[in-house]
């Protein structure tokens, strides 16, 4: 608890020794909810800047872990060009690497009233290219968290809401003992607080033959 309480002190006193304030997206029940030895970034929801985004990385140490705080009122298309950013640095730290060294999205856990994390460290982001979905494979397509549609090449759920996005995978998965992979693609267009909720989701899904791909597909 010490360790946290000094990371969440930190970031408080980072935000506002700039005269800037991140309002981090909120979740109930973070599987992770401390983390030590850390260093800040911080996407701030600014009009004032290109595309309503201001990135500061100002603070980041290569070999610590990273926590990113970002707005949750930014949209995935405004967001993710600084997240990419991000990772390109970690990944490309070369001899100064930590490959203990993991990327965390902050957020604000309900349940506790305290910070909670959602690690992302290899996920892939792709906005180009399509998903797969072959035999074995699912494409989750998702528009907002009342608009998610699953399918593969034979199968396909529309109209799907995302407090029923996991009993749906989960009884998939259930159809058969074959392995099925699903892939995660966002509409550019939701803000950071919906892929958040979606991707809080996700993390309690536990079943032996589901697995989510790290690679992520954003369209618009």
């Amino acid at each position: 608890m010490k360790h946290l309480f000094v990371s969440l002190l930190f970031i408080l006193v980072s935000a506002c020794s700039s005269d800037k304030s991140v309002l981090l997206p909120e979740i109930n029940g973070a599987d992770i909810t401390e983390i030590t030895d850390v260093s800040p970034a911080y996407i701030f929801y600014d009009e004032t800047q290109k595309d309503s985004v201001e990135l500061n990385r100002s603070s980041l140490i290569i070999s610590t872990n990273w926590l990113v705080n970002i707005d949750k009122r930014l949209t995935l298309k405004q967001a993710l060009p600084s997240i990419i950013k991000l990772q390109e640095k970690k990944r490309g730290a070369g001899i100064h690497k930590n490959d203990a060294a993991k990327n965390f999205f902050t957020c604000n856990d309900t349940s506790i009233k305290n910070l909670g994390f959602i690690e992302f460290t290899d996920v892939v982001y792709n906005n180009k290219s399509k998903p797969n979905t072959a035999e074995g494979r699912y494409a989750i397509e998702i528009f907002g968290l009342d608009s998610i549609a699953i399918h593969s090449v034979n199968h396909k759920i529309v109209n799907l809401k995302s407090d029923d996005l996991v009993d749906s995978l989960q009884q998939l998965a259930s159809s058969s003992s074959a392995p099925k992979q699903f892939t995660l693609n966002f509409n550019d267009k939701i803000s950071f607080q919906d892929y958040i909720t979606i991707k809080s989701k996700l993390i309690k899904l536990e079943q032996d033959n589901l697995a989510i791909d790290k690679n992520e597909f954003i369209f618009n």
